[in-house]
């Protein structure tokens, strides 16, 4: 009850903020799951970007026939551009093993040809038939002998369509007129299509674990198929074995029909960086994305560069890294790649464009000056390669071929019973088979 002149204070109840507290620093730790949903990350950022680390490390061989960029700095582990290339076997894990889960074999094959396929034919053709020719001029002052021979373009073309280089030079060319060629005493166009084999090999592997349900049921499997590869690695680091080339003495080569020469070494180590990937995304929502692991990995990766044991604990660190800045680059980042992907045409047109300025002598301006025209052909091939070919392409995704139409099945003729028809209208020779009513006497 409120006495005359009182005054009552009111109750405020105050409800409790359902929203979680920020940490004062980074991130909140988040599953791979939960991150990595649709095209909201920084892959094609960080491929573009191993693309471009490729042709900077190319530069210092094909342009000044120096030691690839960071070879002596990793202790001979390893340089910068193949750095680059095992961090693209990893992402192909990732993003290749989500497609052949989600999608039927024959689509998921169908895929990965035309990502592959129709940039390298292109690729071929305007090497052999418009790059080499103009090669030929400059250094024969003729196209005399150019077009036939055992190393000719059509050789050249027909050698190498299916991923797997059969032959990387035409003719002599470029041979004599570059640092590289006087190195390896031969004439190379596109060394850079050497991992490409190496790609479709593991797209095969993951057809082969999506049709017999071992990444839908069976994932362990997975596990233990990188644990092995992981173990041949640790074997190799305890016995010395480095990893050059390809190919690699300790482990020989196969040669296999369309594929061309396939080193087991680099199968073993590309493979369980493929499946490093691949563990990934099948875990994904048990991976925890938390950036004091990604900075920790980031460091071990650094350390066994610098210091030794990069495969053995180097490997590891890197799929995680890549994982973590594949979900935690900035939005900016996140957004490249997302309609035009210029990384493949970077990739498989900067090793032209670099022979072919050697040859011309254009290397003698400098690193920087060799390193630009370098980028801003291979960049300018690459747009070209995604908007007229690449692009068109993959509209061909949802594609599928016309059954074969069958005509309307033939309808029996209706029977009646013997007593509706009138008397007389059943033929001789009918065996109680009675014609259709109304084109019967």
């Amino acid at each position: 009850m409120q006495l005359q002149g009182q005054h009552v204070r009111p109750v405020v109840v105050r409800q409790r903020s359902r929203r979680r507290p920020r940490p004062r620093h980074g991130l909140p730790p988040a599953t791979l799951g939960q991150l990595y949903v649709g095209r909201d990350n920084g892959i094609g950022a960080i491929r573009l970007g191993l693309a471009v680390v490729v042709v900077l490390t190319h530069a210092t061989s094909l342009g000044f026939g120096w030691e690839d960029l960071g070879e002596s700095l990793f202790r001979d582990q390893t340089n910068t551009g193949t750095l680059a290339v095992f961090s693209f076997f990893v992402l192909s894990g990732l993003l290749i093993t989500r497609s052949a889960a989600r999608t039927s074999a024959w689509r998921f094959v169908w895929h990965r040809m035309l990502r592959i396929l129709p940039g390298l034919w292109v690729c071929l053709l305007v090497t052999a038939f418009v790059v080499a020719p103009l090669v030929a001029l400059r250094e024969w002052g003729t196209l005399d002998g150019f077009w036939s021979g055992p190393k000719g373009p059509l050789q050249y073309v027909t050698g190498n369509w299916f991923t797997g280089v059969r032959q990387y030079g035409i003719h002599d060319l470029l041979g004599a007129s570059t640092p590289w060629g006087r190195q390896t005493g031969g004439s190379v166009f596109d060394g850079a299509l050497w991992s490409l084999v190496y790609e479709v090999l593991c797209y095969g592997l993951a057809a082969l674990l999506a049709v017999t349900a071992v990444l839908r049921r069976r994932r362990w499997v997975v596990v233990c198929l990188a644990a092995a590869l992981y173990g041949v690695v640790v074997v190799d680091w305890i016995q010395g074995r480095p990893l050059l080339g390809p190919p690699t003495p300790h482990y020989g080569s196969v040669h296999l029909p369309l594929l061309g020469a396939v080193s087991f070494h680099w199968v073993m180590y590309l493979g369980l960086l493929f499946l490093g990937g691949a563990v990934l995304e099948l875990y994904r929502d048990r991976v925890v994305i938390h950036d004091g692991a990604g900075l920790a990995c980031l460091v071990a990766l650094a350390g066994s560069l610098l210091f030794g044991g990069f495969f053995v604990i180097g490997f590891p660190a890197l799929v995680y890294v890549l994982a973590w800045a594949a979900v935690r680059l900035p939005a900016a980042l996140r957004r490249v790649g997302r309609r035009n992907d210029y990384s493949y045409g970077v990739y498989i047109y900067g090793f032209i464009g670099q022979q072919v300025f050697a040859s011309l002598g254009w290397s003698r301006w400098g690193y920087l000056p060799y390193v630009a025209m370098s980028l801003a052909a291979a960049f300018a091939a690459a747009a070209l390669s995604w908007h007229l070919i690449e692009r068109r392409a993959m509209a061909w995704k949802d594609w599928t071929p016309r059954r074969r139409r069958r005509g309307p099945a033939p309808v029996a003729p209706r029977r009646l019973p013997m007593q509706a028809l009138p008397a007389g209208k059943a033929r001789a020779g009918d065996a109680g088979a009675v014609p259709v009513a109304g084109r019967s006497g």
